[in-house]
């Protein structure tokens, strides 16, 4: 069997790929060297910029497969008969990191699915945690930046993570979260995903209803104290990446069972809170969760950054049955995953093999740009309407038209009767057990006793006691003896 012959990027055969063309036996390199200067040049490419959030990730494809009926909220075609099955792609984060972070640290997790569905790809992003750390995007670039390395230091400071939360009383809810058991998980497989944000569903008569999602894990919950996480940290940076690739090579798919909540749009209204406040949740006695399919990942990635690092999610590829909802962290969404996408990866990213359409085709007049590769010449036209064969709109909107009313302007979010920052971050400490309540006090602590004004530590203390005076009070005397010692 005759091997394969390595060439340029041209097609050229390559004579030799150990010795670079040189004058002369000992002399200096030539310019004409052309697969010298080929290879160094797209070495010198292979990196792109890496993600602003989430930038550390892992991925798998897989499969949803419908269990349930839901047809009565949705008419999604995705969901539309127990049994049938959707071909995914799924990408797990860190939040805050970059690219060379290391995968057992506290800090939330992306949970991004996309589901190659037949009228188009639906991409549904979300976390591990079921609420985030504001409600206003105005606030999130302020917020990664707060997290994110000081510019002068390099590293993660206390004082500007914390300066910031104590700005942001809205924030309590997901700090208990991460602060507590569940801020580092195991491993991927070990973990919830929830899309955090409200979607909104519509039937095949038009009613629409409200949904929030929820991914439960089917591996069973594990979680890292901080002190396996650091020693697990130090030995393999990738041990997320490590687990979920190892399981899927010898045969142990991970999988999780998709639940969703259901609002009636007529509910949100006159609802105890704003039902659209990504810092809260639904209480499940007020809206049940109900089974819809369930999610499997059974093959890894041939390619890590073809397939990982370029994969794009936006939660804007939306399909008709499902549409956004006045959560207004997801409308800035809307526009932000979109947008870095095109920055980061060029205009022409969904025509990449991992985000480009599998159970459909493409069809738009979007030409040319950065990579262009549209068949599409000759004399086919590139605007619409025309008079030839080119596609045409459905006249069928994908989901319900929201109401609105008032006037345009800076508004605060609407208050409801428990509509404040604190209720639910006490609700949540006091369904834990003594011990994760320690826990939680010493993960808190430990950073928060770190920080170098007072009036900061002040101002989240008094967070933590508005949402429980036991909460409050075990956390400022936890602080106030490490900062004593």
């Amino acid at each position: 069997m005759s091997k394969r012959v390595l060439t340029t990027e041209s097609g050229a055969p390559v004579a030799d790929n150990q010795n670079s063309a040189t004058a002369g036996a000992g002399g200096p390199l030539l310019l004409q060297d052309q697969h010298l200067l080929e290879k160094l040049a797209r070495f010198n490419r292979e990196r792109i910029p890496e993600r602003v959030v989430h930038a550390r990730g892992s991925g798998a494809y897989g499969h949803f497969e419908v269990t349930d009926d839901v047809t009565g909220f949705t008419h999604a075609d995705f969901l539309d008969t127990v049994g049938k099955r959707t071909e995914v792609f799924v990408r797990f984060s860190t939040v805050a990191d970059s690219l060379g972070g290391a995968d057992a640290v506290r800090d939330p997790r992306g949970f991004a699915v996309k589901f190659y569905t037949q009228e188009g790809n639906y991409d549904l992003v979300g976390n591990n945690t079921p609420v985030f750390f504001v409600k206003d995007p105005i606030k999130f670039p302020d917020f990664i930046h707060s997290q994110k390395r000081d510019p002068f230091t390099g590293r993660q400071e206390p004082d500007n993570v914390w300066d910031f939360w104590a700005h942001s009383p809205e924030a309590t809810h997901q700090v208990t979260w991460l602060m507590g058991d569940r801020g580092i998980p195991a491993s991927y497989r070990h973990m919830n995903g929830y899309g955090s944000h409200t979607y909104q569903w519509t039937n095949s008569d038009g009613e629409a209803f409200f949904v929030k999602y929820h991914f439960k894990t089917n591996q069973g919950i594990r979680c890292l104290s901080t002190e396996q996480a650091q020693e697990i940290a130090g030995q393999d940076p990738a041990s997320h990446q490590t687990d979920l690739l190892q399981a899927i090579e010898r045969g142990v798919h991970p999988s999780w069972t998709l639940y969703v909540q259901i609002m009636p749009v007529a509910e949100a209204a006159d609802y105890r809170f704003n039902p659209f406040d990504v810092t809260k949740v639904w209480p499940h006695a007020d809206h049940p969760l109900r089974r819809v399919g369930r999610l499997v990942l059974d093959r890894n990635p041939d390619n890590v950054f073809a397939e990982v690092e370029q994969a794009a999610f936006s939660p804007n590829n939306f399909v008709p049955g499902i549409g956004p909802s006045p959560d207004k962290m997801l409308q800035g969404r809307l526009f932000a995953y979109a947008d870095a996408h095109r920055y980061r990866l060029g205009v022409n990213h969904t025509r990449l093999a991992v985000n480009a359409p599998r159970a459909t085709t493409a069809e738009n007049y979007g030409r040319d740009g950065f990579m262009a590769s549209n068949p599409q010449g000759r004399r086919a036209r590139n605007y619409e309407p025309n008079s030839y064969d080119g596609p045409v709109e459905t006249g069928r909107p994908l989901s319900a038209p929201l109401a609105v009313s008032g006037h345009t302007g800076t508004h605060e979010a609407p208050r409801h009767t428990k509509d404040d920052d604190f209720f639910q971050a006490g609700e949540l400490y006091r369904l834990m057990s003594a011990e994760e309540k320690s826990r939680l006090i010493a993960n808190i602590a430990g950073g928060l006793s770190q920080v170098g004004r007072d009036d900061v530590i002040e101002k989240n203390l008094a967070h933590f006691h508005a949402a429980d005076p036991e909460y409050g009070r075990r956390v400022q005397e936890a602080v106030h003896a490490l900062r004593e010692d």
